[in-house]
């Protein structure tokens, strides 16, 4: 991601990653939590996600939040979850659909807290159409400089929290013969990205799981995509390139390494894991879908 911390240090925001890394940081933001989503067909707004039930993990800020917002403009019952409640609960006050958002606090590490998160929405909604496995951490290092310990946790959070929450949601998807999982990737899940060890293995673990849910899940009804976002311009990045000696420089340079000469922004990013999410792009399962601005295409 930014080459700014420590060889050890983790990144603790889940709300933040799931975007990218590597030679990265944003720039020009576009749609706004403010815009007015729904597909427009002949001049009527089609609701896409109208009354579906949506689980976003990592969901307080940046690609989360971005991709919760989307869902419940487009008519979903959204279901924010992530690890810090009071930050879940500044999020949801942001929301203006027709739905006020369920906020659920978990460590999509513990399988326990996953599986009474989900208990939990199934309890209120009864069901879940669309999960969203957005949760992460990021951390430097390489095979030298990354402690056991640090491996064990990005590990643990970037894909075994994914398989964790999606155990436990996908016997309620099987049962009614329905249902979409989303997991964001990363574009270092898809090459190699110097000095970041754990997180591209993590990455690229996490695109082999979708694949594997993909083929397994398809006779249920039940889809499985991954989108790999390029770094995205969200607190956690801003953060990173605000601590650099000279930020102005530090932010050329990874829009530069890019063809787009951009960041995406959290919007865009949540306009394709919507778009992985609904009934239109029904015929996909298994689909890993780069939106970095043409990194992985150099």
């Amino acid at each position: 991601m930014i080459g700014s911390r420590s060889s050890n240090s983790i990144s603790r925001s889940n709300e933040d990653v799931g975007a990218g890394a590597g030679c990265h940081a944003g720039a020009g933001c576009h749609a706004g939590a403010g815009t007015q989503y729904g597909r427009r067909r002949r001049g009527v707004v089609v609701m896409r996600f109208a009354d579906k039930v949506c689980v976003v993990t990592g969901a307080a800020k940046g690609i989360g939040l971005a991709t919760a917002q989307r869902l419940a403009a487009e008519g979903a019952h959204v279901v924010l979850a992530g690890r810090d409640g009071h930050a879940l609960e500044r999020a949801a006050r942001t929301f203006q659909g027709a739905h006020e958002p369920l906020c659920v606090s978990l460590d999509v590490g513990e399988d326990d807290q996953c599986a009474q998160a989900v208990e939990t929405v199934v309890a209120r909604f009864g069901r879940i159409d669309v999960l969203v496995n957005n949760a992460g951490i990021y951390a430097k290092g390489d095979v030298v400089s990354t402690s056991p310990e640090l491996w064990a946790r990005i590990l643990q959070i970037n894909l075994t929290g994914a398989f964790y929450m999606s155990r436990h949601v996908v016997p309620h998807m099987m049962r009614r013969r329905y249902g979409v999982v989303v997991n964001v990737a990363s574009e270092a899940g898809l090459v190699g990205i110097r000095g970041q060890l754990a997180y591209n293995v993590s990455k690229a673990a996490l695109i082999g799981l979708t694949r594997s849910l993909a083929v397994d899940l398809a006779p249920y009804g039940i889809r499985v995509n991954a989108v790999c976002p390029g770094t995205t311009w969200t607190p956690l990045v801003e953060r990173a390139v605000q601590a650099e000696s000279d930020p102005a420089a530090a932010r050329r340079a990874l829009e530069e390494c890019r063809p787009l000469g951009r960041l995406g922004s959290p919007e865009e990013i949540a306009a394709a894991v919507c778009f992985l999410a609904s009934d239109e792009c029904g015929f996909a399962t298994g689909a890993v879908l780069a939106v970095d601005g043409g990194y992985t295409a150099q």
